[in-house]
């Protein structure tokens, strides 16, 4: 039996940093509990969301529950942690015979649509670090450093922070490291991190020029441009991919995450990909034409657009994006790193293994750093940049403060102006970008921060204080 089980669905944006438990989750534990004592395993199961029920089969359900009830017994005991990326409520849960942290998340109608077990560890490895950042006010003031050490002294050993501050159209960068009792500055402008769901905006990116272009429409459908049906004829259309309103659920059922926990995406290739599209395809109807965040819409928009120039995700984002905006050191494919690529760590500061997307590759896995993303920001600003314009526009409201265009969400800031933001999380990092297009502005974070853990709340939190210090200006 694995260590670890791992049903996650990244990267929903979320705003949320409360650490209160919620009723919603109160409920849902103590029956997760109840039903669990009480070998009732298909209680457990009915309390899944369809995407989870499909993500995690009723059998592979009894499988890892039975299992670790004979390794690790009943559950006797369970006291809510925190929340883990503003969405997963964490518990302490002591068995029989162990101490493990249980994770669940829920969606609108308090069902389960993740969940997330692995051994218990304490909340922080580390005692709080010693304030070794540079006060250069050239780069920082001293407002900036204040909020920089705040929101990362509790991170693990050699977790690095890379930072494009963008004031005006300019920018300057500055980046942190944690050296075992001490975060000092560190110049990582040009490393590598993985940027997760950032990648989504360039996805939508590359639908915007085909638009422009007159390739194809927002509204046409993706069915004809693929060589093969869609199971029971289901209409998907390129505009619903991008703002997530297609109904479909967050990842394919035939996407199996206790395989390779490590590494899930990896062995997800084109055919199985195809294979879901046309075998398996479900849509909740009650859910179309309504934000329910899925990473198998996006990853399929981009498969969809590579089928169209018939190339690769690689190739069709450096032919127009990249070489574009003269992003030289963005990819897709680890073998084109030529910079420093820092390692992705997990909650503890273990180095952990690189994601590879493959087949849902449009959904999250680009590579990049803060110096070409930064270019990227920077033209937005241009008004003659007409595909970046259409991306930015709304196409759906989400709720009372946030919109989305066609892979940025749209938040409105302290002072009334609108600010197109995304982030990324994958099992070793954690990125956040904001921009303001009226004023200029914007901060890029990437980060070696796991996007399982507990504080990678703290990137989205320093990205938005980040910001705000510029809009006091």
């Amino acid at each position: 039996m694995k260590n670890i089980v791992l049903i996650i669905f990244i990267l929903a944006a979320n705003t949320s940093f409360g650490q209160t438990e919620k009723p919603a989750n109160k409920m849902a534990i103590e029956s997760f509990v109840e039903n669990y004592n009480s070998d009732n395993y298909e209680g457990v199961f009915s309390m899944f969301s369809p995407e989870m029920k499909r993500a995690l089969p009723f059998d592979k359900t009894v499988e890892f529950l039975s299992g670790l009830k004979t390794r690790e017994g009943k559950i006797s005991n369970w006291q809510f942690s925190n929340y883990v990326n503003g969405s997963y409520a964490s518990y302490k849960t002591e068995f029989e015979r162990a101490v493990w942290s249980i994770n669940i998340s829920l969606d609108d109608q308090s069902k389960i649509n993740g969940l997330f077990v692995k051994p218990f560890t304490e909340e922080s490895p580390t005692k709080k670090a010693i304030n070794g950042l540079l006060n250069n006010e050239n780069t920082v003031s001293k407002n900036q450093s204040e909020i920089l050490f705040e929101n990362s002294n509790n991170f693990p050993n050699q977790t690095q922070i890379a930072i494009a501050i963008i004031e005006n159209g300019d920018v300057k960068f500055y980046g942190i490291k944690r050296n075992n009792d001490t975060i000092s500055s560190e110049n990582n402008s040009k490393s590598i991190f993985e940027i997760g769901s950032i990648t989504k905006v360039f996805t939508s990116t590359v639908l915007a020029g085909y638009v422009l272009s007159k390739k194809i429409k927002l509204d046409d459908n993706i069915n004809d441009y693929l060589t093969f049906p869609l199971k029971d004829n289901i209409k998907l259309s390129f505009g619903e991919l991008a703002n997530h309103t297609s109904g479909l659920p967050s990842l394919p059922s035939n996407l199996d995450f206790t395989s390779h926990p490590e590494n899930p995406y990896k062995d997800y290739d084109d055919i199985d990909l195809e294979d879901y599209l046309s075998k398996s395809l479900e849509r909740d109807e009650n859910l179309k034409r309504t934000h329910q965040y899925s990473n198998l819409g996006t990853g399929l928009l981009g498969y969809t657009l590579s089928q169209i120039a018939g190339i690769s995700y690689e190739n069709l984002s450096q032919s127009l994006i990249f070489s574009e905006f003269n992003m030289l050191n963005s990819t897709v494919n680890p073998n084109n790193v030529t910079e420093i690529f820092v390692r992705g760590l997990d909650e503890e500061g273990n180095e952990v293994s690189n994601w590879e997307l493959s087949a849902l590759v449009g959904a999250g896995g680009i590579l990049s750093n803060v110096e070409d993303l930064s270019k990227f920001a920077i033209a937005q600003f241009n008004p003659s940049n007409k595909a970046l314009e259409l991306t930015r526009q709304k196409t759906f409201e989400i709720n009372d403060t946030m919109d989305v265009g066609l892979g940025w969400h749209i938040i409105p800031s302290h002072s009334d102006n609108e600010w197109h933001w995304h982030n990324g999380g994958t099992g070793g990092y954690s990125s956040s970008m904001v921009i303001d297009v009226k004023n200029k502005n914007g901060i890029i974070i990437l980060s070696n921060v796991s996007g399982f853990s507990s504080r990678m709340g703290n990137i989205d939190k320093l990205c938005f204080e980040l910001m705000e210090t510029l809009e006091s200006k």
